[in-house]
């Protein structure tokens, strides 16, 4: 797991980075056959990159959308000082709708990623979040369009590039 030390990223980290994000499914000898490297070569980078966080897995990438969950919204919690993050966390963490939640700065304490089924579950949803005590007050901003989709790829190539 990666302790917080930046990981240097090279050409090759990144061009293995891409074809896995490309072809999930691709297996080490054919990854070190586009690659043109050693089979090796291609296993070592690949559990150097696990090992140090910088992939985190390799499951399948399931649109919340295609499943029923048509709703994405971004609430904005409040939360009671005295409570703390880690009770209203766990919290968060039985609620299944909720897909991520981020400690944040300014006037909210924290963020959270939710999706529901339709505006009515929606409601229920955010019920189930303020249900909670150490939950003082709730924002919510519904998202009516993904511009960009979660990426990182990018990000992966400039860090390749500043090697």
């Amino acid at each position: 797991m990666n302790t917080g030390q930046d990981v240097q990223l090279d050409a090759l980290d990144a061009r293995l980075i891409e074809l896995l994000a490309e072809e999930p499914r691709i297996g080490v000898l054919e990854c070190s056959r586009r690659l043109g490297v050693a089979r090796g070569t291609v296993q070592a980078r690949l559990d150097k990159l696990v090992e140090r966080g910088v992939i985190g897995g390799f499951g399948p990438e399931v649109s919340p959308a295609a499943i029923g969950f048509a709703v994405t919204s971004f609430v904005t919690l409040e939360i009671s000082q005295r409570h703390g993050h880690d009770p209203v966390t766990r919290h968060l963490a039985a609620i299944p709708e909720v897909l991520e939640a981020h400690t944040i700065t300014g006037s909210s304490d924290l963020l959270c990623r939710i999706v529901a089924r339709s505006n009515t579950d929606l409601q229920r949803v955010i019920d189930q979040i303020v249900s909670y005590e150490g939950i003082r007050r709730a924002s919510t901003i519904i998202a009516l369009a993904e511009q960009i989709p979660y990426r990182v790829l990018p990000l992966v190539r400039s860090a390749a590039r500043q090697e």
